[in-house]
């Protein structure tokens, strides 16, 4: 085995001497594994929620050219980095081999992970799409991938299904980065408040804030409504277009009687919401833009346009212990859990 850069340069084909998220091109033959490369036998790709959104729009709805749309994609680009939106999603797969160099030796051939690095840098082989699962953004294949040393991942849990625990690892950043950033006696606005990721946020948000705090959750559908609304959880609910900037602002008013958002979080998989978060905000309040869909272009200069002085965090999908977190709100959370078993998984 020859030994590869930690971060995966090795398997960049063009442009030589970028990382391979940015690149056009992995090298995504498996016959030659690197001493720091975990092989996996791939069985499920969870396609992020503005990639799967985006695509199912280029296919109509067909389950048939989606699957053709992710066949091009990785047959051109050797990993599912949608070319329109930017982003990937993850996998879950078997262990099928192990470098000799790769540190963790509780690690074993045969073990079920699920990845937690983008499949927009993830090699990856496919062989046959064997399902697309269209409602939930995932596709089962045959293929492998090949994690890289700096690569993060988490072995599934025994106690809740397979499809579950990767739904919810999916999205694990965006609790754990709320839980860091809510603080007691906030109020918090979560923009997609009844979606995968919004859910889990809306939980950590509730905890953190506290009985002095609020927790406004916004969604464009009557599902996402009522899933917000059978959370079990404290919250206002707002039913309406985030694209609409200044209806965004007057709603977030009147519920806060003129004191606006302390933390807006940003969950949609939808384009053009930037300045919805940004006027729901107050002054030196914060923005976090977990969206996949988000301009920052739109967010800079919007922001400036309105004259808002707010902290506008990128959503980093990684911070640490972030799968221990939200797999456990699985566990703490019974009836969020029933949502999410009969909605993605």
């Amino acid at each position: 085995m020859a030994l590869g850069c930690p971060f995966g340069t090795h398997r960049v084909i063009e442009p030589k001497g970028v990382l391979p998220q940015p690149a056009q091109r992995l090298d995504n033959d498996f016959s030659v594994l690197y001493d720091n490369e975990i092989l996996i036998d791939v069985e499920v790709l969870n396609v992020d929620s503005a990639s799967f959104t985006q695509i199912k729009s280029q296919a109509e709805g067909n389950t048939e050219k989606i699957g053709e749309i992710i066949l091009e994609t990785v047959a051109t680009r050797g990993k599912q980095h949608n070319p329109v939106t930017g982003s990937g999603g993850m996998l879950i797969g078997k262990i099928k081999a192990i470098g000799a160099l790769v540190q963790d030796k509780t690690l074993k051939v045969g073990d079920r992970i699920a990845t937690l690095v983008s499949l927009s840098l993830t090699p990856l082989r496919i062989d046959k799409i064997l399902a697309v699962h269209k409602d939930v953004d995932q596709v089962e294949i045959q293929g492998e991938a090949v994690l890289f040393a700096s690569g993060i991942y988490a072995k599934l849990p025994d106690d809740m299904p397979q499809k579950l625990a990767l739904a919810v690892l999916d999205v694990a950043g965006a609790p754990a980065q709320t839980a860091k950033l809510v603080k007691p006696g906030d109020i918090v606005v979560v923009i997609g408040g009844g979606g995968k990721s919004g859910l889990l946020s809306m939980y950590e948000a509730c905890k953190r804030v506290g009985i002095t705090g609020k927790v406004i959750g916004i969604s464009h559908s009557d599902q996402g409504i009522e899933r917000m609304k059978k959370s079990g959880l404290n919250v206002l609910t707002l039913k309406g277009d985030a694209r609409d900037a200044l209806w965004v602002m007057r709603e977030i008013e009147k519920l806060t009687d003129g004191k606006m958002a302390d933390v807006t979080l940003n969950m949609v998989n939808i384009p053009n919401t930037e300045m919805g978060s940004i006027l729901a905000t107050q002054d030196k309040g914060i923005v976090y833009f977990f969206s996949m869909a988000t301009s920052f272009t739109a967010a800079a200069l919007g922001a400036e346009g309105v004259g808002r002085d707010v902290t506008m965090l990128i959503g980093n999908g990684y911070t640490e212990g972030h799968a221990e977190v939200a797999l456990q709100i699985m566990r703490e959370a019974p009836q969020l859990r029933e949502i999410y078993e009969r909605t993605y998984a």
